[in-house]
C-alpha cells in the first residue's frame, strides 16, 4: 500500500511539534482514514515545510506521496490551484515532479476549521466561552485571518482557559473538531481529505 506523508505547517519543536502531530494525525482519523493513516511531519514555519517537502519529493518513490500542507494566508487562491498561489504570495516554484494534488491549503489559516464547529470550542474552554462572538458562516473561507483570530480570541477571553492562544490551544481543539462539519464549510479541506483517502484507502 501507498505511503502518504503530509509535510505540515506549524509544531516547531519539541512537545509543540508532538502536539500538532498528534492533532492532525486525530484530525484524519475522525474524518474516516481510521486504518489508513498518512505520516504527519510537522516543521515549523511554512518555509521549512516546503523545503522538507521538496527534499522529501527528491528522495520519494512509488510507495511514497509527499503532500505539503500550509495555510494561505488570505483567500485570494489562485484559480490554477494551490501551487500558482504559493507562486503568487510565497515565491515558491512548483518542484519538478510535483503534482497537483501534493499541494493542499488551509484557507485562510488552520484556525479557520475551529469556526466551524463552535460546539466542540465551547466544550473545549468551558464556562465563559461566548459563543456569540463568532457569527454562524457557511462560507468560512472567505473569513480573513485577522477575523478569524479576533473572533476566537473574543469568544474564549472570559472563559476558564482564557484567551485563545495559538501553542498552547491550537492542536488540542484540531483534536477535537468534527471533520465532517469542517469538510461541509471548507471547499480546500474537503478536496484534502478526499484526497487523502484516494491513496490510502483502497476502492
Amino acid at each position: 500500500m501507498v505511503k502518504v506523508k503530509v509535510y505540515v505547517e506549524g509544531g516547531s519543536r519539541g512537545q509543540l511539534a508532538t502536539k500538532c502531530r498528534q492533532g492532525f494525525s486525530k484530525f484524519f482519523k475522525n474524518a474516516g482514514l481510521s486504518g489508513h493513516m498518512p505520516s504527519v511531519v510537522s516543521c515549523g514555519s511554512r518555509n521549512e515545510a516546503f523545503n522538507r517537502f521538496c527534499t522529501a519529493l527528491e528522495g520519494s518513490g512509488s510507495e511514497t506521496i509527499p503532500i505539503l500542507l500550509v495555510d494561505s494566508e488570505d483567500s485570494a487562491v489562485n484559480n490554477g490551484g494551490p501551487w500558482l498561489h504559493l507562486l503568487s504570495r510565497d515565491g515558491w516554484d512548483r518542484p519538478e515532479g510535483a503534482r497537483d494534488e501534493q499541494a493542499h491549503l488551509m484557507v485562510q489559516c488552520m484556525e479557520t476549521w475551529f469556526l466551524a464547529d463552535v460546539s466542540a470550542l465551547e466544550e473545549f474552554f468551558g464556562s465563559g466561552f461566548r459563543s456569540s462572538a463568532i457569527p454562524p458562516r457557511s462560507d468560512i473561507e472567505n473569513i480573513s485571518k485577522s477575523d478569524v483570530l479576533r473572533q476566537l480570541k473574543a469568544a474564549s477571553s472570559g472563559s476558564r482557559k482564557r484567551e485563545y492562544h495559538k501553542g498552547n490551544h491550537s492542536f488540542e481543539i484540531l483534536a477535537r473538531i468534527d471533520p465532517a462539519s469542517v469538510i461541509q464549510r471548507s471547499p480546500r479541506a474537503k478536496l484534502l481529505i478526499e484526497t487523502l483517502k484516494s491513496h490510502l484507502i483502497p476502492s
